[in-house]
């Protein structure tokens, strides 16, 4: 069993977190250190510690992450000029919690690639 991160504890809301989105499959919430002005995760509410983990079951959680991710764009208004979505997958792909999580970031250009 994977350990609990910090977004399980976000997803049961008991720490604060500004949550733009929750439904049964997914939570999305705002970036605490946002590289745009649009900087959105979207975690599954089940723990999958990286994409290596995931497996036929997940198929439905993670297809919510893109429908959710297309939803909130076009709430935060970014949808037209475009966005990125980004998932990394351990520590050479840049990820810092063992949750997986898909980045939605948008509101300025992003250029060819966005690093941090």
């Amino acid at each position: 069993m994977a350990e609990e991160t910090i977004f399980s504890k976000i997803i049961r809301k008991e720490i604060p977190a500004d949550v733009v989105y929750q439904d049964d499959l997914v939570t999305a919430f705002r970036d605490i250190n946002p590289r745009a002005p649009s900087h959105i995760l979207i975690v599954p509410n089940v723990l999958i510690p990286t994409i290596n983990d995931v497996t036929e079951a997940d198929e439905a959680a993670l297809g919510r992450m893109v429908t959710v991710a297309k939803k909130l764009a076009a709430e935060e208004g970014i949808a037209d000029d475009g966005y990125r979505l980004i998932m990394n997958c351990n520590t050479h792909g840049g990820q810092e919690v063992y949750h997986i999580h898909m980045h939605l970031v948008g509101g300025k250009p992003l250029g060819p690639m966005l690093l941090g």
